[in-house]
């Protein structure tokens, strides 16, 4: 991610923190973000504690699907994830949650939530 990328990413960051947790509350889990952190590796989401039972893992990807004007949207990210043989024994807890790093940006940040019990054998 550019410098700019980022500073427009932080500049925001106290929207961002409001639309995690609504996503967060939205999907039941009792973890929160309690706020977003930027140094040079990169940005950082610090939540109150971990979940449990389900994981939470966020990518970074571009906005518009390669060789197209599409932009990426959740259907897409799980469509990819089922076509994906890693991701054979994992079950989604919720719809992946896209959101774009600023108006401006070419990047967008997907949140996956998924059951862990069923990833770990």
């Amino acid at each position: 991610m550019s410098d700019n990328n980022k500073n427009n990413f932080m500049n925001e960051s106290s929207a961002h923190v409001s639309n995690i947790n609504r996503v967060l509350k939205n999907i039941k889990l009792d973890v929160m973000v309690n706020f977003i952190h930027s140094d040079a590796a990169g940005i950082i989401v610090v939540t109150n504690k971990v979940a449990a039972s389900l994981d939470l893992q966020s990518i970074s990807l571009l906005y518009l699907q390669e060789n197209t004007n599409n932009p990426i949207n959740s259907n897409i990210v799980e469509n990819i994830l089922k076509d994906n043989h890693i991701f054979n024994n994992i079950m989604l807890a919720s719809k992946p949650c896209v959101i774009k790093v600023s108006p401006k940006s070419d990047i967008v940040i997907v949140w996956i939530c998924y059951n862990l019990s069923l990833y770990i054998k």
